[in-house]
């Protein structure tokens, strides 16, 4: 059973965007693919705990809404009101994703490794101040 997705403060940057700092945002083309990649997830080992799924309506009444004018009259520095939007894009086409909390690295490549034969559509994780491209 995977946790309900809740988004929180320390997920947001200062100007309140979406920017879930140690997490990984895998976004997949249906539900069907996202809950089969959580439960590879599962099958080896991590908990439902660390691991939300988000239906494209949660991504564009919570996520999406971030970006709001934060790069008005001038973008932001980073990339993190674009890839909020690619999400509400890829939403309004029917993809689900997941947030999976994987601070360290090599959590990361072992859960793209466990994936590596899922339908990941766009993959994304969040450093500390750098968004990482993962597929």
């Amino acid at each position: 059973m995977m946790k309900p997705f809740v988004l929180e403060s320390n997920m947001l940057t200062m100007g309140g965007v979406f920017y879930p700092t140690g997490y990984m945002f895998l976004m997949f083309p249906n539900k069907a693919d996202a809950e089969a990649a959580a439960q590879a997830l599962m099958d080896d080992g991590y908990t439902g705990e660390s691991i939300s799924l988000i239906t494209p309506e949660v991504i564009h009444e919570k996520i999406a809404r971030t970006v709001g004018t934060s790069d008005i009259p001038l973008p932001s520095a980073g990339t993190e009101g674009d890839t909020v939007r690619r999400y509400a894009e890829l939403a309004s086409q029917g993809h689900h994703a997941l947030l999976i909390h994987a601070p360290k690295s090599e959590e990361s490549e072992h859960i793209m490794d466990v994936l590596k034969s899922a339908r990941i559509s766009y993959a994304q994780k969040y450093r500390h101040l750098v968004i990482e491209d993962l597929a």
